[in-house]
């Protein structure tokens, strides 16, 4: 039997590599892990060529997890058992098919300005208060939570709102059960009734948007937009609202890739491409798979039933696809990386994220070219009670 690593992921030391996942990489591509919460163990795949397998063979099954204890990390499930997250193949691919019309290349192209209007907006501000400034709050938290709320159409006086409620719901603190719970509820009740209130306006928000369907398809349920648009206030408020912040604090820590942007802003996408491949911007892995049948993966035999894990930070570190994968190279040959998920769960809102991030960053350090960190980077405070790697405050001066 196959030796069990106790997982607590609770690594949070700036951006360094969580040490304990290093460990797993080089014990092997496939281990046998226990995480904080759940019921069983599991099996965690860390190389590229696995993470891609899993996520793209049918004989794993994220559906198979609905009404289990599944190991995970927090001690509230994040996702609801009818989210788009929680679905396999033909069933996802109705909703995803619908929350993909809103995300278009096109579409967040036209969203692009009203973006860069709010960061403007957000860094007048800053600068008005003038320094030092909290960054995390004037900036990174604000903009994706906007930006999706915006969307949504969400009332301004419900916007807060939504932001504590998604971190309450990323908490991993046994005490936090409660609180996650009722968060969770309350998203659900919330988007229910935003969903019945669309249906009867007919206005042409981000919900009536999915709402619409081609020809011959099946419209999707009040139950079904509610879901969706839980699940994606959920991910407007995490990748983006983190990475803004860790991309900043990177680059204000590192000053050859500061020097890079301010003399080469043209390599800004490559910059952010390689930054968003190297930076843990979470800890430890997501929402697990079941194998339907007994499955050979890099050597190891998966049982059925078995519960499977992939870590998409440890595949941007495999050493086989990224050359010095420690390593922040902008002029790496390029190659997909799996921050945004990967196969049939790989983020729907990634273009708007990546609009978000470049936006953010650009008007950042276009507006104040001076920025530097207002205390030493050892004294930033970094979250220690949620599932994401970010400074929970960012004090910059100029």
């Amino acid at each position: 039997m196959a030796r069990t690593a106790a997982c607590p992921f609770d690594f949070s030391e700036h951006l360094a590599f969580d040490p304990s996942l290093a460990q797993l990489m080089a014990s092997g591509p496939v281990t046998r892990i226990r995480l904080p919460y759940g019921e069983a163990e599991a099996w965690l795949v860390t190389t590229f060529d696995g993470v891609r397998q899993v996520t793209t063979d049918p004989r794993f099954s994220r559906a198979a997890i609905v009404g289990r204890d599944y190991p995970r990390m927090t001690p509230e499930p994040i996702v609801s058992p009818e989210s788009l997250n929680v679905m396999d193949p033909p069933r996802s691919t109705r909703l995803r098919h619908a929350a993909a019309r809103a995300f278009t290349q096109s579409s967040v192209k036209r969203m692009t300005p009203a973006i860069e209007q709010v960061a403007h907006r957000l860094v007048d501000e800053m600068a008005e208060h003038g320094p030092p400034a909290d960054l995390a709050q004037g900036l990174s938290a604000q903009l994706p939570n906007h930006t999706i709320c915006a969307l949504m159409d969400v009332p301004a006086p419900d916007r807060p709102l939504m932001l504590r409620h998604t971190q309450q719901m990323l908490a991993t603190a046994p005490d936090a059960r409660q609180a996650a719970a009722e968060a969770k509820q309350h998203l659900r009740a919330y988007f229910t009734a935003l969903v019945a209130e669309r249906r009867k306006d007919g206005s042409s928000d981000l919900i009536n948007t999915m709402a619409a369907c081609d020809q011959g398809e099946e419209p999707l349920s009040d139950d079904e937009l509610a879901v969706l648009a839980l699940t994606l206030i959920l991910s407007g408020n995490d990748t983006a609202t983190c990475q803004i912040s860790n991309i900043a604090y990177t680059l204000l820590t590192r000053p050859e890739l500061h020097t890079l942007l301010r003399h080469r802003p043209e390599q800004l996408p490559r910059l952010l491409d390689e930054l968003l491949r190297h930076i843990p911007f979470r800890k430890g892995v997501g929402i697990p798979r079941v194998a339907l049948q007994d499955v050979e993966l890099e050597g190891v035999v998966i049982r059925a039933g078995d519960f499977v894990h992939v870590s998409y930070l440890a595949a941007n570190r495999d050493p086989a696809v990224f050359a010095d994968p420690d390593v922040i190279d902008v002029h790496r040959s390029a190659h997909p990386h799996m921050t945004f998920g990967w196969g049939g769960h790989h983020c729907i809102a990634s273009t708007l994220a990546l609009a978000e991030l470049r936006t953010a960053i650009e008007v950042l350090f276009t507006r104040l070219p001076e920025l530097r960190l207002a205390v030493p980077a050892q004294d930033v405070p970094w979250d220690t009670r949620t599932i994401r790697r970010f400074p929970v405050e960012l004090p910059v001066t100029w």
